[in-house]
């Protein structure tokens, strides 16, 4: 299969780090193009031909959708451009791997949403914090009954800050905090809970963001679900420099008969079997890109799919509507 790149400014190491460790992947990594002016690709070309490809590089996506016919498209240009680079590929019928938030208005993710019913294809947004370890094995707990009924939720997505390029100083090149930031923590919340999003409240705060323009340094969500199931989630890019990861993701998934917690890549459950608190063993890490890659050739589903990559797109900038307007808004 042939695989093109377009952009360089979101996580292509989903793609490129399996491939390394998959050197027998019938892939082949036949072009790269910037997606958004002013893209620097030369890192990207660099880790590429390090992988032993030589892709053609082009400076217009469309003209390397036309002319090589991929079979797969990888997206990660600026965030608000994702929904055009996209539109375009699917328009091509090509398979879309794409970063998150798909789209960064609510009019881009309905246009988005009707090239993909068009056409037919497969369309994944990065999501792949679901394959950690930590967050497989706590949601296989949660899908086997052993805390009951899921009935509240808490989530966290804390990073540092550093330095960010000029991307991410305007609201209409970068999308906002909630959407980029604070999907993962949305995709959580529908996912261990399996309910749907019925409001939201939401604050944030781009104080104290060391001269990155529009960037939000803080956020706040409240959400009702449906069955009277109630989430929470923080956002923040205040985690200081020397901390020992980039960044410090947790949640708290309360049920009717007990609690599980991810907390600094670990595992820990409360439960009527065992008393006190117990860590608990982790499964292996998954790929979200060889799961899309199955899905692609009709060998399986990936566990994140274009209805859960639109869903969760929407109700983040939703999120951030209620943020901007200080109003509960209704899903």
């Amino acid at each position: 299969m042939k695989l093109c790149i377009v952009g360089s400014s979101g996580h292509y190491q989903y793609v490129l780090s399996p491939v390394k460790c998959n050197r027998n992947l019938d892939l082949e990594i036949a072009g790269i193009a910037p997606g958004s002016e002013g893209e620097n690709m030369e890192d990207l070309y660099q880790e590429v031909i390090n992988l032993g490809y030589k892709p053609l590089i082009y400076e217009d996506y469309r003209n390397m959708f036309d002319e090589i016919n991929p079979d797969i498209a990888v997206i990660n240009c600026y965030f608000g451009d994702l929904a055009k680079v996209s539109k375009e590929a699917l328009s091509r019928n090509i398979n879309v791997f794409t970063e998150k938030p798909v789209a960064t208005t609510l009019e881009d993710l309905e246009s988005l949403k009707k090239a993909y019913q068009r056409s037919k294809k497969t369309f994944v947004a990065m999501l792949g914090i679901r394959y950690k370890p930590w967050f497989l094995t706590a949601h296989h707990y949660v899908e086997e009954g052993s805390i009951g009924k899921v009935r509240l939720l808490n989530a966290q997505k804390s990073y540092k800050l550093g330095r960010r390029g000029e991307n991410y100083k305007s609201r209409e090149v970068y999308g906002g905090t909630i959407p980029w930031v604070g999907s993962h923590g949305v995709d959580w919340i529908r996912w261990f809970s399996r309910e749907e999003f019925v409001s939201v409240y939401a604050s944030h705060s781009s104080k104290d963001n060391q001269d990155h323009g529009d960037l939000e340094m803080t956020a706040l969500c409240h959400f009702v679900l449906t069955n009277e199931v109630f989430a929470s989630l923080t956002i923040d890019y205040f985690r200081p420099a020397n901390a020992p990861t980039h960044d410090d993701d947790q949640l708290r998934v309360v049920g009717s008969e007990g609690i599980i917690e991810v907390i600094k890549n670990k595992v820990f459950l409360i439960d009527s079997k065992i008393a006190g608190v117990r860590e608990v063993p982790l499964e292996p890490e998954g790929s979200i890109f060889l799961d899309f890659l199955k899905e692609v050739e009709g060998r399986g589903k990936c566990l994140v799919t274009a209805e859960d990559s639109f869903r969760i797109t929407e109700v983040c900038l939703k999120a951030r509507q209620s943020a901007d307007e200080a109003k509960v808004i209704y899903l």
